[in-house]
This record gives structure tokens, C-alpha cells and sequence, in this order.
């Protein structure tokens, strides 16, 4: 495999030299050219490609084929700034639906299953990268699409869905909903396959156990095709990706080293087929960490561990580094609480302060639910904050993608 990706990366390489004036000027000013390149490892010698000069070369920039060969363009949402356009050609639109189809068939779904398809469609990837790959797979696409929870609720009894496919916040809406109106014995639910937003193991159990599902983590970025490039098996021990499509890469976001084995760091692209639009080390300001050795399940394909945050969701407290997945791994082990959470950070008199709302189940007392959240806090992040435990359902649930934490000190 490691002779083959380096053959891809070198007509990458060639690819970019000859087609990409956005390359160009970035392999001049790195000082590197292709022909260094001798193998794998010396990748750490190219430079990085960022979202911040993705938009600087706004809208076709990163095209490097002819416009007759642009089958299709997809767009990041550009909510914090200019959206990313992504052209793709016809193989690029066809290895994508590869590649989800992989996904899909790591799930265990067949020609039987109905799909139901909540993330959204048109410039975003993933109401149409997940259609793809289920009509790939031959199964049964119900394209529902976002929001309009009734309708959901009401094709999911109807035409007995078998999977859903959404993200975490809206998989559990749809759970709520479904215990709320006693709808358990009316629907057929056998899988949930969940993407486009990090989620702890506490939101897991909490979907898993209300529709009695499995579930199963699928990851993926516009600018990398979209979803369908990662998926954990059913031993739920590390997220496969497809390395005959893609070379990952862990590196320290601070030096830009690539860490030791194992160890927590920026996830790091290259895609080492893409037509369309191909991507050099492409920084994704997620936190993970590739799993060393093979799978028990006996997938040849790789393993990162989950998304544990985003060097840009990262917020700093009291001198301390927070990410929301710590705060995950603090609620995950106490009995009482749901996997719903919203942070507070303000600053006054001086000094900062930071307030975790938490729900909670009914039969546990709130007096001492606070304590041990507090403590548990301390203990595992080293901050003192303020708990503010709330009643099951009380804060804000999302069709799309739910936003935990809201810092006011700089407004």
C-alpha cells in the first residue's frame, strides 16, 4: 500500500506542477519541487494547504482541469467567511460514491435496507454524497432531507425505515420524539449511521438505547469530497479510512511536526486522486489520532480514533485548554446526566468565569449532581467553574448542528 500511495502522490505532485498555479507558487515558495520528493515520509517536506487560502483563491482557484470536465460543484457553508467552492469531475463524483459505499457496506447494510436521508441537500455535500452511496449499495434512498420532524416521523413508520442517516442533534430529536409520542413498537429502525459533528460516547448510548439502534460514526469534510471518507466498524474501537484514496497525516498544530505514533494531534490530508480539485496536506483543524496496528474486525483499511475537537473550537480558561470533547469525557462518567451540555465563558471583575448547564434525569437530586459535576470538572480539565443542572430537555435541540459553547468575553 505505502509503494502505491506514493506512486499516486508522485502524479499528484506532477499533476500540480503542470495544472495548479496555486501550487505552483507555493512549491517556489517552499522551496521544494516535486522531483524531492523520493518517498513517503519526505511528504513532511511539502507545504500545507489551508481553508484560509482556499478562500483567498475564491471561487475556482483550486480547479485544475478544464471547466468541460466540471461535472458538479459542492460549497462549504461559508457561515465564517467565504465559502470553499469544490469542484468535482465525473471520477471524482464516482470515487466519492465508492468510498460511501465502502462505508455503508462496513455498517452492514444491503439491497433490503430503507435509508432514510436527514442531512441536507443542494450545495452542501452530504445529502447527496450519502444518496450516492446508498444507490450504490442498491438499497432503498428516502431523501427527506432536514428539519420538518412530523414529515420525518411519518415516512419512517410508513415506509419502515431501516437506517438513518443525520447528524447527532437531530438523531436525537428524532429519539425524544420518538419516546414522546410512543412510536417504539411502530418503527423498524436497525442502524443509525451519524456524521458531520463530533459527539461523545454519553450521546451514543443515549440515541442507541431510545430507538434501539447501532450506531455508527461516519466522517468527512467538503473540501475532502465530503462525508463517506471514515466510518468505525461494529467493534466501535477506531474510525477505518480509506488510505488507496487518501494519505492522513497527525501533526503537532502548534510546531507542525508530525507527532510520535499514536499521539493526539491536527489531522493532516492529501488526496491522492482527486481530479477536480486535489488537496496537498490539507489542514483540517481536527484533533484525533491514527490507531497504531490492525483492527480485530479484520478490515485491512486503517484507523483514526474519534474527532475529540477542532484547534479552532478550542477555548482557553483560566490558562487551560478546553476542548468539548473533554467536557464529554467528563459527563460520560456520571450516572444522572443526559449528553446535552452548554457552556457560558465570561469575563468580569478581572478574572474569567465559566458555566456548564447540564441536564438532568428527574430522579436524581440536583444539589448533589452539581457537586459531583464540579469536582469531576476539577479533577479532569484543573478548573473550578459553575454547574447548572437543568431539567431533561431544557436546552436547545438542533435539526442540523448543535453549538455548546458561547464565549462572551471578547464581544
Amino acid at each position: 500500500m505505502r509503494e502505491q500511495q506514493f506512486n499516486l502522490l508522485h502524479d499528484l505532485l506532477v499533476r500540480l506542477d503542470r495544472n495548479s498555479s496555486f501550487y505552483k507558487e507555493k512549491f517556489k515558495k517552499s522551496g521544494v519541487r516535486p522531483e524531492d520528493i523520493k518517498s513517503l515520509d519526505d511528504i513532511k517536506n511539502l507545504p500545507f494547504t489551508t481553508k484560509e487560502e482556499l478562500r483567498d483563491i475564491y471561487p475556482l482557484g483550486l480547479q485544475v482541469v478544464p471547466d468541460e470536465d466540471i461535472v458538479r460543484i459542492h460549497s462549504s457553508s461559508g457561515t465564517t467567511g467565504k465559502p470553499v467552492i469544490i469542484p468535482y469531475t465525473a471520477n471524482d463524483v464516482q470515487d466519492w460514491s465508492i468510498m460511501m459505499a465502502r462505508c455503508f457496506e462496513v455498517a452492514g447494510m444491503t439491497k433490503q435496507d430503507r435509508v432514510q436521508i436527514t442531512p441536507g441537500f443542494g450545495l452542501w455535500t452530504a445529502g447527496t454524497g450519502f444518496q450516492a452511496g446508498v444507490e450504490r449499495i442498491g438499497a432503498m434512498a428516502v431523501p427527506t432531507g432536514p428539519g420538518n420532524t412530523e414529515k420525518q416521523l411519518q415516512m419512517m413508520v410508513d415506509l419502515k425505515t431501516t437506517v438513518l442517516i443525520g447528524t447527532s442533534s437531530y438523531a436525537l430529536v428524532i429519539a425524544e420524539e420518538v419516546a414522546k409520542r410512543g412510536l417504539h413498537d411502530k418503527i423498524h429502525l436497525k442502524k443509525g449511521i451519524i456524521g458531520s459533528e463530533r459527539w461523545g460516547e454519553k450521546m451514543r448510548k443515549r440515541i442507541s438505547g431510545e430507538l434501539n439502534i447501532e450506531l455508527y460514526d461516519i466522517y468527512g469534510l467538503t473540501e475532502i469530497y465530503g462525508p463517506g471518507i471514515s466510518i468505525d466498524c461494529h467493534l466501535h474501537n477506531g474510525i477505518h479510512y480509506w488510505d488507496d484514496y487518501l494519505y492522513f497525516e497527525i501533526i503537532d498544530p502548534t510546531t507542525l511536526q508530525p507527532v510520535k505514533e499514536g499521539e493526539y494531534g491536527e489531522l493532516v490530508i492529501t488526496t491522492l486522486r482527486k481530479e477536480g480539485a486535489p488537496l496537498l496536506r490539507y489542514r483540517t483543524r481536527d484533533i484525533t489520532r491514527l490507531i497504531p496496528g490492525s483492527c480485530p474486525c479484520g478490515l485491512a483499511y486503517p484507523r483514526h480514533d474519534v474527532i475529540v475537537g477542532r484547534t479552532d473550537d478550542m477555548v482557553k480558561v483560566k490558562g487551560v485548554n478546553i476542548y468539548p470533547g473533554q467536557i464529554d469525557e467528563v459527563l460520560r462518567d456520571i450516572d444522572g446526566v443526559s449528553s446535552e451540555y452548554q457552556v457560558v465563558i465570561e469575563h468580569a471583575d478581572g478574572r474569567d468565569s465559566m458555566r456548564l448547564r447540564v441536564e438532568k434525569d428527574q430522579s436524581v437530586p440536583t444539589e448533589n449532581l452539581e457537586k459531583e459535576v464540579c469536582t469531576c470538572f476539577k479533577s479532569k480539565i484543573g478548573i473550578q467553574i459553575i454547574t447548572e443542572v437543568v431539567s431533561l430537555g431544557f436546552l436547545p435541540r438542533s435539526e442540523k448542528k448543535s453549538k455548546r459553547i458561547f464565549d462572551y468575553r471578547y464581544e
